[in-house]
This record gives structure tokens, C-alpha cells and sequence, in this order.
């Protein structure tokens, strides 16, 4: 019996704060790593290392969405937030350092659970024709994380009268929230696994899903474009400073810029995806993202034109990626949470290469009759447009 219309809307609104806190506790090592470092007493190195760590989180997904796939996407949404809310009570009472490298490692581990179950969730329930509606809501989470959130534990970062771990007891507080929403609001009979999901297997659910052949064409677009993205990521703020000569504090002010071109990326998949198509839509606005990063160099000449340039290429791949996941859905029916999972740890694989990559192409271009900006963007033109060709002999085949 699946869920009616209002309690659908019920459980993916507090499934969506839900992943929204989950954003929170992985996103926030990153402005914040600094106060760590001064709170716990330790050289900011050692904080910064567990952004490595809560990265590398991403690549244990597919060991959960088989799981999903045969225990249920309720079960598994449940076990995602709780792992998140102990593992920031745990730092919160505990302020140690080996403790707060086990609490990213488990806000890590708890979205790398719960996204694929509640992706799968909503491809269970929500009619293909309204998916991209759904997917997109459910990503304001994301930049709403660093729109809303990480402002907020800023503040309570920066009140003297309260020291660091309460942000730390405050999250964990609040996940209990959605943890008992959803425990209450979605019964068992509303996620049920795949019929004969039960008896089937880890490993054949695994085989099934290398032998499909979209679905193996769909992870190499997640790998590709993962990596393209992330080398723009990592050289953005070297590009700005070395060519501009900006500062750090006019860097930093590009993150609140990057968050609402997300938003902006998210609120398109919401409301024109579904109308265009999905699949349309998404080759579209991969096309799109790859002319974005061939344009970097051109529309880039100025600090105004370079910030413009990177913020319509963050818009496009949000757009993209969003609209990515509302294809996944329905692209293995019966394993979603086993592809979706392996999608995540695909483009988080490609991300990790991405990242390494990055400063040698900028060094390279730097040290070339070309700039590091001009390199970069070839480089990253390049693997966006086989991510996409990927996806048009997947959607093709």
C-alpha cells in the first residue's frame, strides 16, 4: 500500500530536513576547520585531513544499496540518521580529536546510507512524470545547508558564551526529528523491497547491475563529470587570486555566491525537467555545463567576467547532477538503491582523481605558453563531453 498524496508530501518534507542536517555535519570541517583546530588544540593540519576522510565515505555506498534493495528504504533512511545523530553526540560529550575523526567518518557514512534509500524511496513512490519535482525539492537541502546552515553554526560558533561541541549536541538534537517523523509517518508496507528482492543476494544484485548495460554507460557520465567539476572546485579560488590578485576575504565571499547558484540549479530541475523531459533535460544541460567550461577562459578575462563565468557553470552542473539522480531512479527499477548508491561512490571516485589533478594541470598550464586557467578548461571541456556522450549512447542504446 503505498502512501497517500499528503503523506507522501509529509515524508519527503521531513525526510528533506533530514538530509538537510546530514549537509550540515558534512559540510561544515570545511569553513569551520579553524575553530576546530583552536577548540581541540591540535595544528589545523589534522582537521583539515578529515575532509579526505569524509570524502572517501562516499565510496563505501554501494556496500549499502543492496541493503536497501532488500531490507527496505525505510529501514535504511532510519539507520542513516541514526549513525548521524550519535556520531555528533558523541564529539558534542566527547571533545577529543580521535573522537571528531569518528564523527565526520560517521556523518560521512550516514549520508552515503541515506541519500540512495531516500532517492529510492521517492522513485518508489512519486510517478516518473513529477520525479524531477520531487528530486529537486529534496536538494534545496544542499544549498540550503550552506545558504542557512552553515551560517547559523557560524553564530554559535562565534558566541563566547558557548564553547564549540554545543553546535556538535545541537545537530544531534535536532536529527531526532526526522529520525522519529519518519519512524511514525512511513510504515513498513510503504517501502517495500522489489518483489523477490528478499532472496536475492549482495553479489547477484551487484552482477545484475554490471551486466546492465545504461546502467554501466550512466556511471561513467557520474565518473566523468564528477571529475570535471571538481577540478573547476579546486582551481576556482588559484585562478581568481593569481590572475585577479583578489584576497582571501573576496574568495570567500564567492561561497554564499556558489550556494545560490546551486539553489538556482536545483529550483531549474524542479520546475522545467519535468516539463522537457528528464532525459532531455539532462543531456541538455550537460551540453550546456561543457560549453560553460570551454567559455571559462573567454568570458573570463575580467574578475566580473570571471565570476560571472564560474557561476553559470556552477548553476549548469547543479542543474545537471540534480537532474542525474531523478533519471537514476528510474533507470534499474529493481535495484534502484544498488545503482543510485554506485552512482554516488562513481562520481565521488571521479571527484577524488579530480581533486589530485587539479593543481597539477594548473602548475602545468602555469608553467606553459598557455595559462593554468586555458589548460584547465580543456581538460575539464574534454571529460564533461565524454561524461555526455556517455549518457547519449546510454540513452540511445
Amino acid at each position: 500500500m503505498k502512501p497517500t498524496s499528503s503523506q507522501l508530501t509529509f515524508q519527503i518534507g521531513i525526510a528533506t530536513l533530514g538530509r538537510f542536517l546530514i549537509n550540515i555535519a558534512r559540510r561544515m570541517i570545511y569553513p569551520f576547520a579553524s575553530v576546530l583546530s583552536v577548540g581541540l588544540g591540535v595544528p589545523l593540519f589534522y582537521i583539515s585531513s578529515l575532509i579526505a576522510i569524509n570524502q572517501a565515505t562516499g565510496l563505501l555506498s554501494p556496500l549499502f544499496g543492496p541493503l536497501s534493495d532488500r531490507w527496505g528504504y525505510r529501514t535504511m533512511m532510519l539507520l542513516g540518521l541514526a549513525i548521524l545523530s550519535f556520531g555528533m553526540g558523541f564529539v558534542g560529550i566527547f571533545p577529543f580529536y580521535g573522537v571528531l575523526v569518528v564523527a565526520m567518518f560517521l556523518a560521512g557514512l550516514g549520508k552515503s546510507i541515506y541519500d540512495p534509500a531516500l532517492q529510492s524511496y521517492i522513485g518508489e513512490n512519486v510517478p516518473y512524470e513529477r520525479r524531477g519535482l520531487a528530486i529537486g525539492l529534496v536538494e534545496y537541502s544542499w544549498a540550503g545547508s550552506t545558504l542557512i546552515g552553515l551560517p547559523l553554526v557560524g553564530l554559535l560558533l562565534a558566541n563566547p558564551n558557548y564553547d564549540w561541541q554545543l553546535s556538535f549536541l545541537i545537530l544531534s538534537g535536532l536529527t531526532l526529528v526526522p529520525l522519529v517523523g519518519l519512524a511514525l509517518t512511513i510504515k513498513s508496507a510503504h517501502s517495500p523491497p522489489q518483489p523477490n528482492q528478499n532472496r536475492t543476494s549482495v553479489w547477484q544484485l551487484w552482477a545484475m547491475l554490471a551486466n546492465h548495460k545504461r546502467a554501466r554507460s550512466f556511471l561513467g557520465f557520474g565518473f566523468l563529470t564528477g571529475m570535471a567539476n571538481d577540478i573547476l572546485f579546486v582551481i576556482y579560488a588559484l585562478w581568481l587570486s593569481q590572475q585577479f590578485d583578489l584576497g582571501i576575504a573576496a574568495i570567500a565571499l564567492a561561497t554564499p555566491v556558489i550556494g545560490l547558484a546551486e539553489l538556482i540549479g536545483e529550483t531549474l530541475t524542479a520546475t522545467i525537467a519535468d516539463r522537457i523531459g528528464l532525459s532531455r533535460a539532462l543531456l541538455g544541460a550537460g551540453i550546456l555545463t561543457t560549453i560553460s567550461y570551454a567559455l571559462l577562459p573567454v568570458i573570463g578575462q575580467t574578475t566580473n567576467g570571471a565570476l560571472i563565468a564560474l557561476f553559470l557553470a556552477f548553476v549548469l552542473f547543479e542543474f545537471t547532477v540534480v537532474t542525474s539522480f531523478s533519471v537514476a531512479t528510474e533507470l534499474f527499477p529493481t535495484a534502484r538503491a544498488t545503482l543510485l548508491s554506485a552512482y554516488v561512490a562513481a562520481g565521488g571516485a571521479g571527484r577524488v582523481i579530480g581533486s589530485l589533478l587539479a593543481t597539477l594541470l594548473w602548475s602545468w598550464g602555469q608553467q606553459s605558453s598557455w595559462s593554468g586557467i586555458i589548460v584547465s578548461s580543456v581538460v575539464i571541456t574534454l571529460l564533461n563531453g565524454l561524461g555526455i556522450l556517455c549518457f547519449w549512447w546510454e540513452h540511445n542504446a
